[in-house]
């Protein structure tokens, strides 16, 4: 995350760190103790500048992982770490997936105010998201789930996923009347829609031994997310946060993957 920051710090690119980062942050310092990754958010142009000094600087010790490279992944971005590994049981059959240690960039898009559009984005983002969880291999625990999981077996997903996608990055140069949106994961509509003034500033905000980029309202960003964000939540949930079943920062994923 310090490669990162560097590097959006000296080439003018805004990140804003997100959820239980930002979480962390303000409730803990750092990191939540029992949380095991590390979130930020970017637009799309200024991930489209990111991309491009990351791939500039040609790093050794860094790999950029995200849609356009690896197959059957469809979600978000991470910057990964050679010479680690961070290996999630959903993915522990991939050979081809580089699993070191990882930043996640959250892509942060524009929505207009209309409600109908915003629907409509919101079930596009969780076709995708579904889709994307059926290509690891995702068990799910619910009927329903298993059901429709089953059903992407007889729609042309490939297809649908693209054009979902086009949609979801269609508003993204609206300049008024809108709203920020993430549901490229399991958050419900109302936690992935933002008020705009929610990420129109970027501020330094203390993290563990260094500074990140965050919200200047980070704090009402916080208790629209979480509601009463200082309350720590039930030991069970502290539970199902852990994403890795096996991480070693001196050992590359590739040993273990064998």
């Amino acid at each position: 995350m310090k490669y990162i920051d560097k590097l959006c710090r000296d080439n003018g690119i805004v990140y804003y760190i997100m959820g239980g980062t930002a979480l962390g942050a303000i409730r803990h310092g750092g990191f939540i103790p029992w949380d095991d990754d590390l979130d930020i958010f970017m637009t799309p142009s200024e991930y489209e500048k990111f991309k491009k000094v990351f791939e500039a600087e040609n790093s050794s010790t860094f790999v950029l992982q995200e849609w356009r490279t690896t197959p059957d992944y469809l979600e978000y971005a991470k910057v990964r770490m050679n010479g680690t590994t961070f290996i999630e049981e959903a993915f522990r059959d991939r050979k081809d997936l580089h699993q070191g240690i990882y930043v996640d960039i959250m892509i942060l898009h524009k929505v207009p105010e209309n409600k109908f559009i915003q629907k409509l984005v919101y079930y596009e983002s969780k076709f995708v998201t579904l889709y994307a969880l059926s290509q690891r291999n995702w068990k799910p625990k619910s009927t329903s789930k298993k059901l429709v999981l089953k059903s992407l077996k007889f729609m042309p997903c490939k297809l649908m996923a693209k054009c979902f996608y086009r949609r979801i990055y269609k508003y993204d140069d609206t300049k008024t009347n809108f709203k920020y949106c993430y549901w490229i994961t399991p958050v419900k509509f109302r936690s992935g829609l933002f008020d705009s003034s929610f990420f129109s500033d970027p501020v330094d905000i203390p993290f563990e031994d260094t500074i990140l980029l965050g919200s200047k309202k980070i704090k009402e960003y916080l208790e629209y997310r979480y509601g009463d964000y200082m309350k720590l939540p039930s030991k069970e949930a502290q539970q199902a946060a852990v994403h890795a079943m096996l991480f070693d920062v001196n050992r590359d994923y590739k040993e273990y993957v064998k």
